[in-house]
């Protein structure tokens, strides 16, 4: 079931018996099979629009390094030509948007978002979910302006997945983390420069906490990759804490690194850690 999944407990702040671990980007330029595909399907939006593909790109960091979660491989800008509003994401500018709105009569010229022209999301999902067979959660995303994204989809998603963890993230989050306790959600993303200790005495046990490795340190030795996973743990305690970096995979990454952080994730046990004294329950703070 769904809800015995490692990350969706430690979503909901149960207690288990490792911190679950998944990226953001695992899937990108850094893979060399990544960069195989994307020679032969060179246009972005046709690798994260059609169905086949979507499902072969999420599934390479699934194959490789087996995280607890599997993200769908798409974009935040992905419901825009529904909306009306098309775009395409270009090799070095990134996204590009050739008619942005300057008025509002371009505001007005919107129209209700059609969702037939997102079937391959769901679709994807879909065939992720059987593909993983249990041992993985599966996570879709969405991006949107924060304030649609605290009065409307929020609200939304709570009516309608009642049961499902939502997670917010903001980047240089650190001075705003009291606030981000008001927003309804059940787990806060920290980025890499906030200390994970900062962050848990801020937070309190009452949430839960993603993060926050520096995505530079994959860069550096693998036992001060080792380090600074475990410091990380160690800072964040035993319960509601999803093992993350504070950011996306950076380009260049070695891969070895990548697999040697899930490996580490993996060998952590909360139960052996106790043990050497180095895990502690966050004091509540309000």
């Amino acid at each position: 079931m769904v809800s015995d999944l490692l990350l969706v407990k430690a979503a909901r702040g149960d207690r288990v018996s490792r911190p679950p671990a998944w990226m953001t980007r695992k899937a990108g330029r850094y893979m060399a099979v990544y960069r195989k595909l994307a020679e032969k399907y060179p246009f972005f939006r046709e690798r994260s629009e059609t169905t086949d593909l979507i499902v072969e790109i999420s599934l390479q960091p699934w194959e490789a390094f087996h995280p607890d979660g599997v993200i769908i491989f798409s974009d935040i800008l992905t419901p825009l030509p529904p909306f009306g509003v098309p775009f395409d994401i270009e090799e070095v500018r990134g996204p590009v948007i050739p008619t942005p709105l300057r008025s509002e009569e371009g505001l007005k010229a919107l129209h209700p978002i059609d969702l037939e022209k997102l079937h391959f999301v769901g679709e994807s999902l879909r065939i992720l979910r059987q593909e993983v067979r249990g041992q993985a959660a599966i996570l879709g995303f969405v991006g949107a302006p924060w304030t649609i994204a605290t009065y409307i989809i929020v609200s939304l998603v709570r009516t309608q997945c009642s049961g499902t963890p939502l997670v917010l993230y903001i980047n240089g989050n650190g001075g705003f983390l009291e606030r981000m306790k008001g927003t309804g959600v059940d787990v806060i993303g920290l980025d890499w420069t906030v200390d994970m200790a900062d962050g848990r005495k801020c937070l309190g046990s009452g949430i839960s906490i993603q993060g926050n490795v520096d995505p530079a340190s994959l860069f550096s030795p693998l036992p001060a990759l080792t380090d600074e996973i475990k410091r990380v743990v160690k800072c964040a305690g035993p319960r509601g804490h999803i093992l993350y970096l504070g950011h996306g995979v950076l380009v260049g990454t070695p891969e070895e690194a990548v697999a040697h952080f899930f490996d580490v994730a993996r060998s952590l046990m909360f139960d052996t850690l106790a043990e050497d004294h180095l895990m502690e329950e966050p004091e509540l703070v309000v």
